[in-house]
């Protein structure tokens, strides 16, 4: 009987090396393709996605994240390349470091048979990708310019900063200078500054040299905030009652809102999390028995003093 008792357990072992063997060559192989951090929110999204990553490889054994962040958006689009050609990927989750340049590449991945789902920064060809995931770019827009509608009168001056040139900065800045529209606010001028704060610096130390009567600043991003905040306190006109709305959710930035911070009073949810929600999404295309493919638009929460510890996460990066 113990003869039969081995060769039970030796054909049992043997099936389940067998199937381990299956399973490892059966994988579903997702690339997540996203920048190299250049802005804090981005560092954010980066660690989302690592922590998705361990999270969803531990939940489903079968399933291999192929994470790959890329400085510029050449970089990126050789990355699409190898994550088809030498990973052959079956999905790609994909933030664009700019619309423009990566329509093309996420176009051909689409081509090669793979789920495409596309992160926060749009394409410029619409309908190349199964799943669109982001925050509420239009009601970022609109939150943003009720709030100073809400403060302003009739014949005060604001300036915008605006993102990187992408479908997203548009869709802020449009439904943005839509709600302002008649409302007697005047918009002095608007300028890119790449959701960057040295960028930010160097728009509002241009805008400060300009125009001496400014009342509030739509910084549109909370690293543009952090620089435009240094260029007030370096002219000295951060206490004249000028006041900055950014956008996104920056840890430094709610706690500030939490201390009754005069200069940044509120922030507009914009949360760098989304690229684990994309990723959830991606999986379960694979793994669900339900309808995954449309558009998945988070909200654009109003922060304020009143509910600002809601959103305050102080061991998050972001």
């Amino acid at each position: 009987m113990l003869w039969k008792t081995t060769l039970g357990m030796m054909a049992v072992t043997g099936m389940l090396a067998l199937a381990g063997q299956a399973s490892a060559e059966d994988k579903i192989k997702i690339g997540v393709s996203y920048p190299t951090p250049t802005h804090a929110w981005a560092a954010g999204m980066n660690w989302h996605a690592e922590q998705a990553e361990k999270r969803l490889e531990k939940l489903y054994p079968d399933v291999d994240l192929i994470l790959v962040n890329s400085p510029d958006p050449g970089a990126q689009a050789s990355a699409l390349e190898d994550l088809v050609s030498v990973h052959q990927i079956d999905a790609l989750v994909v933030l664009p470091f700019e619309s423009e340049p990566l329509t093309d590449p996420v176009l051909n991945v689409k081509k090669s048979g793979a789920w495409i789902t596309v992160v926060d920064r749009g394409l410029s060809q619409p309908g190349i990708e199964d799943l669109y995931v982001a925050g509420n770019n239009p009601e970022l827009g609109r939150v943003s310019a009720q709030y100073m509608k809400g403060r302003l009168k009739d014949g005060d001056n604001i300036v915008v900063l605006r993102g990187i040139p992408t479908v997203i900065d548009n869709e802020r800045f449009d439904a943005f200078m839509e709600e302002i529209e008649g409302s007697g606010i005047n918009v002095l001028d608007h300028k890119h500054a790449n959701w960057n704060r040295d960028d930010g610096f160097e728009v509002m130390q241009d805008f400060l040299s300009r125009f001496p009567d400014i009342d509030a600043v739509w910084a549109q991003d909370d690293d543009i905030a952090v620089g435009v905040v240094a260029a007030l306190k370096q002219a000295g006109r951060d206490g004249d009652g000028m006041f900055v709305v950014g956008g996104a959710g920056m840890k430094e930035i709610i706690k500030g809102i939490m201390d009754g911070d005069e200069l940044i009073p509120v922030d507009v949810l914009y949360p760098p999390a989304m690229i684990a929600t994309a990723m959830d999404a991606t999986v379960n295309a694979f793994k669900s028995n339900g309808p995954v493919a449309g558009r998945y638009i988070l909200g654009a929460t109003l922060i304020t003093r009143e509910n600002a510890e809601s959103y305050y996460f102080p061991d998050s990066p972001f």
